[in-house]
C-alpha cells in the first residue's frame, strides 16, 4: 500500500504534526491537492514536494556524475527544449526513450517529449543541480550549436534582421520574445555561471558578435554569434535587464535576479554605443562565491593576525589597496562579516552595492540624485554608526571626511587604487590631506592582488625558467632544488591549467615610528624602510604560495611585474601622480 504524502513528509521531517493537521483541515474547504496548500502556504518548497512524490511513486533516481551518454541519443532532444524543461536524455532502447527530470510530474513537457522524439518516454529524477551541471557538460557548446541553428532561420524571423537596419520597439520586443532567443540568452549565462565566469562580454564588430566569458581573472572567448542576430540578443538581455530597448546610442545600466538552481544570480548589466552597435558586459554576482570568510582569502597567519587586530580598534581608518577586479570589496565584506554584531551601527556606501550583507545598512552611490560619496558620507556620520565603510576614496572631500570621521571616534573601512601599501601613504597626502591628520587616524593598510591557483585535477611537477626564477628573487627566493608544480591543463580547467583565484597580500601596520615619519610627507622608500620588522611584500607572500604548490611563477610574476620600478619611480618623483 502506498504510503500517503503527508506521512511521508513528517518522516522525512519537512512538516510537524500540527502542520499537516492544519493542511489537512484546509484541504476539506479548498478541495486542493495536500501538497499544493503546503507548498502555498510556504512550509516545503516545490523541490522538496516533488523528491517526495517521487519517493511515493517509485520513480527511480539517477546519478549523473559518472554516466556518459551517446551523440546520437543527445540529438533526440533539441537543446532548447533540454533547457527550457530541464531535462536530460540518457538513453535509448526499443523506442523507448529514458530522461532524467528535475520535475518527472511535469505533464507538459512529457507530452512535448513525446511529440519531438516520437518516443515513448521513460521519466527518472535527478537533483535540479546534477541536471544543470550535466546539461552544460554536455550542452555546453550549444551555445555555438544553437546559433548555427538560428543563423540559416527563414526570411522575416529574428535571425534575418540586420542590426543597421531601423527597427521599431515593438518589433524589437517581438524579437526578444522568439522561445529561440529566450533559451539562447539563458544557456549563454548559464554557461557563464557553471564555468565560474565573473563577467559576460557581448562585442558587436563588423561581421560578427563576440561572445566572452572572464574566467579567473582572464577573458575567454567562447562562440561568435552571426552578425544578423545582434540585435535579437541585445534586445532580449535589455527587456530581463528593465533597459530602454529603442535607445541604442546612450549608455545605459540595468540589472537581472537570474534563477539558478543554486538560487537567484544578481546580474548587473551595461551597455555602451559603439560603431558596430552596443557593447554589452554583465557582471554576475553570485553571493555564494563572494562572501568568503576573512581566513580564507589567503592571507598567512602573521598578515591575518596583523590585519585582524587592526578590525578591533575602536577608532581609526583601515585601507585595502589594489587595482580594479583586486577582491578589495570582497576583502572588506570579509571583515566586516568579522566584526559583526548586534551591538554595533555599521553603515556602508558603496557603488553599487554588490552583496547585501545581513545586518548591516547599506547605501549606494546615486550621482544622477546628487548622492555621491562625500554627501552620503556626511549624512551617514549623522546616523550615529561605530563602524563606517566607504567603497571607494576617490578625491580629496572624501579622504577629508573619511579622516576627520576616523578622528571622532568611528572605525572607517575604505579601499584606494595603488600599487602597494606604502603608496596609499603618498596617495592620500597627494591629494591634499594633511600629513598631521593623516598620521593620527591611519591604523593600517591592506594590498592585494589575486594570482590563479594551480588546478587540482592537473597539477604536476615542472621546471620553470631559470630566468624566471631570478626576476622573482625579492626578499625570499627559489633555490634550485624547490619543488615547483603547475597545471597540465585539463577539462575541469578549461585547458589552461588554473582553477580558481586566491589573495596574495601585503601589511602596512602603523606604528608609532611610522606615524611620525608620516607627518613629515615621506617618499615611499622612506616608509618601506621604516616598516615594522614583520612587514613582507606581496611579491614574498606570492613566492610562500609557489612553494606550497598554490600557484605557479608566472602568475606571481604576472600580478606583481613592474611593481619595484614604479615605486621606485614614485619615491623619485618621477612617477604620474593621479589626481581628482
Amino acid at each position: 500500500m502506498r504510503i500517503k504524502i503527508g506521512q511521508l513528509l513528517c518522516q522525512q521531517g519537512l512538516i510537524n504534526d500540527s502542520q499537516l493537521a492544519s493542511a489537512l483541515e484546509s484541504q476539506k474547504h479548498t478541495r486542493k491537492k495536500l501538497g499544493q496548500i503546503l507548498l502555498e502556504s510556504g512550509t516545503i518548497t516545490n523541490r522538496q514536494l516533488i523528491e517526495c512524490l517521487v519517493e511515493q511513486v517509485g520513480i527511480p533516481k539517477r546519478n549523473l556524475e559518472d554516466i556518459t551518454i551517446k551523440p546520437d541519443v543527445l540529438q533526440k532532444i533539441p537543446p532548447e527544449i533540454v533547457t527550457q524543461y530541464n531535462v536530460l536524455p540518457l538513453e535509448q532502447s526499443n523506442g523507448r526513450l529514458t530522461v532524467a527530470m528535475a520535475d518527472p510530474f511535469n505533464t507538459e513537457a512529457l507530452q512535448n517529449l513525446r511529440l519531438v522524439t516520437g518516443c515513448s518516454i521513460s521519466r527518472c529524477y535527478s537533483s535540479p543541480m546534477e541536471l544543470e551541471k550535466a546539461i552544460l557538460k554536455y550542452y555546453g557548446s550549444n551555445v555555438a550549436r544553437m546559433l548555427k541553428d538560428l543563423a540559416p532561420a527563414d526570411k522575416g524571423s529574428a535571425a534575418e534582421i540586420e542590426t543597421n537596419g531601423e527597427l521599431t520597439p515593438a518589433k524589437l520586443h517581438e524579437l526578444a520574445r522568439e522561445p529561440s532567443l529566450v533559451n539562447l540568452v539563458n544557456l549563454i549565462i548559464l554557461e557563464a555561471i557553471e564555468a565560474r565566469a565573473s563577467d559576460i562580454h557581448i562585442e558587436p564588430f563588423e561581421n560578427c558578435v563576440k561572445i566572452k566569458y572572464r574566467i579567473d581573472g582572464m577573458l575567454i572567448e567562447k562562440s561568435a554569434s552571426p552578425k544578423r542576430l545582434q540585435a535579437a540578443i541585445l534586445s532580449r538581455i535589455k527587456i530581463m535587464a528593465n533597459m530602454n530597448i529603442a535607445e541604442r546610442f546612450i549608455p545605459q545600466d540595468g540589472h537581472i535576479e537570474f534563477p539558478t538552481a543554486r538560487g537567484k544570480i544578481d546580474i548587473r548589466v551595461s551597455t555602451v554605443p559603439s560603431i558596430f552597435g552596443e557593447s554589452v558586459v554583465m557582471r554576475l554576482l553570485d553571493r555564494s562565491t563572494a562572501l568568503i570568510p576573512l581566513e580564507d582569502l589567503g592571507m598567512d597567519k602573521n598578515t591575518l593576525r596583523g590585519f585582524s587586530h587592526c578590525l578591533t580598534k575602536a577608532h581609526g581608518i583601515v585601507l585595502v589597496t589594489g587595482p580594479t577586479g583586486s577582491g578589495k570589496t570582497t576583502t572588506l565584506y570579509a571583515a566586516l562579516n568579522k566584526i559583526y554584531d548586534p551591538s554595533l551601527k555599521i553603515i556602508t556606501i558603496e557603488d553599487p552595492v554588490e552583496y547585501q550583507l545581513e545586518g548591516i545598512i547599506q547605501m549606494p552611490v546615486n550621482p544622477r540624485r546628487g548622492l555621491t560619496f562625500s554627501r552620503g558620507l556626511r549624512h551617514i556620520l549623522r546616523q550615529d554608526p561605530n563602524i563606517i565603510m566607504v567603497g571607494e576614496i576617490r578625491d580629496r572631500e572624501t579622504a577629508d571626511i573619511a579622516i576627520r570621521a576616523a578622528l571622532t571616534g568611528h572605525l572607517v573601512f575604505s579601499t584606494l587604487h595603488t600599487n602597494d601599501a606604502a603608496g596609499a601613504v603618498t596617495r592620500l597626502i597627494d591629494m591634499g590631506v594633511e600629513p598631521f591628520l593623516l598620521a593620527s587616524s591611519l591604523e593600517g593598510v591592506l594590498a592585494q592582488r589575486l594570482v590563479r591557483k594551480i588546478c587540482p585535477f592537473c597539477k604536476e611537477r615542472y621546471t620553470p625558467d631559470p630566468h624566471l626564477l631570478e626576476t622573482l628573487t625579492n626578499s625570499i627566493s627559489i633555490g634550485p632544488d624547490a619543488v615547483l608544480y603547475h597545471g597540465r591543463g585539463c577539462e575541469e580547467c578549461s585547458q589552461t591549467g588554473m582553477k580558481g583565484r586566491i589573495g596574495i597580500f601585503e601589511l602596512l601596520r602603523i606604528t608609532e615610528p611610522l606615524r611620525k615619519l608620516i607627518a613629515q610627507r615621506p617618499t615611499t622608500d622612506q616608509i618601506l624602510q621604516a616598516a615594522p620588522e614583520d612587514h613582507t611584500s606581496m611579491r614574498h607572500d606570492g613566492i610562500q604560495k609557489i612553494l606550497k604548490g598554490i600557484t605557479t611563477p608566472e602568475e606571481v610574476l604576472r600580478v606583481t611585474q613592474g611593481m619595484e620600478e614604479e615605486d621606485r619611480a614614485e619615491s623619485s618623483g618621477t612617477a604620474p601622480v593621479e589626481t581628482s
